[in-house]
């Protein structure tokens, strides 16, 4: 891979890639604002906590309510979060068509949420960090086949 993309704010190159991006996902039969809602709303067990995050006005107050350790995070939370990243990128990408093809686009670049606020989902801003949500996202193209609704 010689190609670096990287990405952070929704509204600037390849924002769509965001979590805080607007477009709304339909997963485990509810309709979520952002897949940050999704994702953000999946660490609680307690319905109104859910229900809370799912509703919230923006993606960032959805992760400012579940980033509040005040609420009882589910307990499995650790060995799942990737897998529920996974469901949220996926679901991005296969209900959104130009997403599809805007991911599809970038080949076998490297995808990097490039941010010094996380360096867990993202490269901590000087490369070290771990990236995860660019690997989702570059596995996503690699391993799922994202429908296009192009005619043939």
């Amino acid at each position: 891979m010689s190609d670096k993309i990287r990405f952070y704010s929704a509204n600037e190159a390849y924002g769509e890639f965001s979590n805080f991006a607007l477009y709304p996902v339909k997963v485990r039969g509810r309709m979520w604002p952002t897949s940050e809602h999704f994702f953000q709303s999946m660490k609680f067990k307690d319905e109104n906590d859910l229900e809370q995050v799912r509703k919230a006005k923006s993606p960032m107050e959805a992760a400012r309510i579940g980033r509040n350790r005040k609420r009882k995070l589910r307990r499995d939370w650790e060995g799942i979060k990737i897998s529920v990243m996974k469901e949220a990128v996926l679901a991005n990408f296969t209900q959104h068509d130009h997403l599809a093809e805007l991911l599809i686009s970038t080949g076998d670049a490297e995808l990097i949420e490039h941010t010094p606020r996380d360096s867990y989902w993202g490269d901590g801003g000087n490369g070290r960090g771990k990236n995860m949500l660019g690997k989702i996202l570059m596995e996503v193209i690699k391993s799922h086949p994202i429908p296009t609704n192009k005619p043939n």
